[in-house]
């Protein structure tokens, strides 16, 4: 079963929920934030990402930076100000993006559960990145974003989630980007609570780092607890749960900076051996086991050869897996995308013009273009206990980080 649990929002008023409101901490770097936050003291960016208040070049893993969020999380709270709900509540998160809506639930979720596996993983997490988060949530004594769940849609929770959404919203804005954000406060939370119960698994999309931070927080927590009781608010973490059928997932495209020694055409014979290579291709693949490849100023469509090994099991067989394994690593040298710096990643979202740029002003040899990550695939990688490749899978629309803050 799937534990969720109402809780006392800490949140902005109606009419400030859109200037609160921030992109997630983590897809921004410090001169993008302090971009988006300029000109605009109620920004959430002031807490997520406290470096842009101080002075260019600084450490943003030091002290000052950390006692910078707690100064900038009570200003807020109180110049806003930021609210508490007087009882515990779930909340419905609508996001709408063109023609594409989906509607996800908020609430606590176990850590327990996570602990457990209840909680489903599909990515490794990064030590670096758990420190700081961990730390933030510690001196906020406050989870400030949620982490993005899913799970098997159940028509009875889609059908409470529509009745729910015919009642008034307590925010509703379009933000800069042109992503619409709605959320109702449910009235009944207990009926979202009964239904999730017939859940087995709930599975993390994005937000490893978020979660992975939140248990340790809780360990942290209970140490420090006198009288642990395991009902405290710092065992569960915020969370928006996503029925998988409205969930999309982007392409995760990839660019390298040069071709490893080869020239272009020493380059092309290379992957020949490997793949069906056709000129004058679609910068876009069209289905699954094709891949888009802009160089030297022309696009590919590359198609595993008909007498290639088929790769085996479930990871090995994703197309980012196949890519890496026959094409960024033999051929281009990248052994471990995490670490190497010759290769970018560009999110769905911003489009195969984006990696046509990128080489066209040479500051890429090569770019790769792949077909999305599916839902089962995801799915079926974190029910098997397996890790995918890195930068997999891109979410998209992005929740917004400040407009439901867990205290813990």
């Amino acid at each position: 079963m799937a534990i969720i649990r109402p809780f006392n929002a800490l949140r902005p008023r109606a009419d400030q929920a859109s200037e609160v409101a921030s992109v997630p901490y983590d897809v921004v770097n410090t001169e993008e934030a302090r971009a988006l936050a300029a000109n605009n003291p109620l920004s959430f960016l002031h807490v997520s990402r406290p470096e842009i208040d101080m002075p260019d070049g600084i450490d943003l893993h030091s002290d000052p930076v950390y006692r910078k969020a707690v100064e900038n999380f009570d200003k807020l709270i109180k110049d806003c100000p930021l609210v508490t709900e007087e009882s515990p509540s779930i909340y419905l998160y609508r996001l709408i993006m063109g023609d594409y809506e989906q509607i996800g639930v908020v609430a606590c979720c176990s850590i327990d559960e996570y602990d457990q596996n209840l909680i489903r993983k599909h990515e490794r997490t990064r030590r670096d990145k758990e420190d700081d988060r961990t730390r933030h949530m510690l001196v906020l004594r406050a989870q400030t974003g949620p982490v993005f769940l899913t799970y098997r849609s159940k028509r009875d929770i889609d059908t409470m989630a529509m009745e729910t959404t015919m009642a008034n919203a307590i925010f509703d804005f379009t933000a800069a980007d042109g992503i619409q954000h709605t959320v109702w406060r449910v009235p009944d939370p207990v009926r979202f609570v009964h239904a999730f119960r017939e859940v087995p698994f709930l599975y993390i999309a994005d937000g490893h780092h978020r979660a992975a931070s939140a248990a340790r927080a809780r360990a942290e927590l209970k140490e420090q607890s006198f009288g642990h009781t395991g009902d405290e608010e710092y065992n569960f973490f915020l969370a928006v749960v996503f029925p998988d059928d409205q969930v999309q997932i982007l392409p995760y495209n990839r660019a390298v900076r040069d071709l490893h020694g080869r020239s272009t055409s020493e380059f092309l014979e290379a992957l020949k051996k490997r793949f069906d290579v056709e000129e004058e291709g679609s910068e876009t693949p069209e289905h699954r086991g094709q891949w888009g490849m802009y160089l030297a100023g022309r696009w590919y469509t590359l198609s595993l050869r008909p007498d290639a090994a088929s790769p085996q099991g479930i990871v090995a067989s994703l197309d980012v897996s196949i890519l890496q394994d026959l094409v960024l690593d033999p051929l281009l040298g990248i052994k471990d995308v995490r670490t190497d710096k010759r290769i970018d990643f560009i999110g769905g979202v911003r489009g195969t013009k984006e990696l046509k740029r990128l080489v066209d002003e040479g500051k890429a040899a090569v770019a790769f273009s792949l077909y999305p990550t599916t839902m089962a695939d995801l799915l079926s990688v974190s029910d098997a206990g397996e890790t995918m490749p890195p930068k997999s899978t891109w979410f998209e629309p992005k929740l917004r980080d400040g407009l439901l803050i867990h205290k813990i």
